[in-house]
């Protein structure tokens, strides 16, 4: 990525960020957590695009390139912590589930006065605590190196709701559909119809987060009806996405 910005200290601080908001390529020398606690933050890396709806938080190690996306009205909240306290033991960027408490404590400790002091260091006690014990709950889109693989991810990034088959997108990649399943596994870990669901689930967190009705969602996301969107989002998040638009 070009003209990399290098900003040493990670923040923290919580702020309000516009719907569309962008933040170009940039690394910290610390780890860093991002939490939106309205609307949809996306972090892009050259291996792909992580989402986190207010439910889940973003771990981006020291070092890691990334850009930021803001969908909806979003309130994010980050904070760093030194290359040598990493909690998760993670190398890469992570999607994390956020507690009630969890929640409670990054609000907390991102928002003014954070004068230093005993109370302060035991509040960051807790926040590392309630981190380590997070579970990995991921909606990870991948980006494809291989040109051929490059090939049907766009398309269907154009257009999340084109329905075609793995065999019928081949014909558009060079490649047959054997190699294009193993390509998937390869560098995604994942199957081509798990991968297009988790991109059909971001683009369905954008378009929530911008106000669009449910059935309006489904049918530009691609399901086949609205409630089959309603039973992979809440399998996928815990709520059905009109609760969840309601509460966010």
């Amino acid at each position: 990525m070009p003209d990399i910005r290098h900003a040493p200290v990670a923040p923290t601080r919580s702020r309000p960020v516009a719907a569309g908001e962008t933040v170009d390529a940039h690394r910290h020398d610390q780890h860093q957590v991002l939490y939106a606690g309205s609307g949809v933050l996306a972090v892009t890396t050259r291996s792909g695009t992580w989402v986190a709806p207010p439910t889940r938080a973003l771990w981006v190690p020291a070092g890691t390139v990334h850009s930021q996306r803001a969908d909806g009205r979003l309130e994010l909240h980050t904070f760093g912590l030194p290359p040598a306290d990493n909690p998760l033991g993670l190398s890469e960027p992570t999607v994390l589930a956020v507690s009630p408490l969890l929640r409670e404590l990054i609000l907390a400790y991102t928002r003014a006065p954070r004068e230093p002091g005993p109370a302060r260091r035991r509040l960051r006690a807790v926040l590392l605590d309630q981190l380590r014990a997070s579970p990995q709950r991921p909606v990870h889109v991948p980006a494809a190196a291989d040109p051929r693989l490059a090939a049907v991810c766009d398309i269907l990034r154009r257009d999340p709701a084109d329905p075609r088959t793995l065999a019928e997108l081949a014909r558009h990649s060079g490649a047959g559909e054997r190699t294009l399943t193993r390509l998937f596994r390869a560098e995604f870990s994942m199957t081509f119809p798990q991968w297009r669901t988790q991109l059909r689930l971001y683009e369905a967190l954008k378009l929530l987060a911008d106000g669009a009705a449910v059935t309006t969602v489904a049918h530009r996301c691609g399901w086949a009806s609205a409630s089959a969107f309603i039973d992979v989002f809440r399998r996928a998040f815990g709520h059905t996405p009109g609760s969840w638009a309601r509460s966010h």
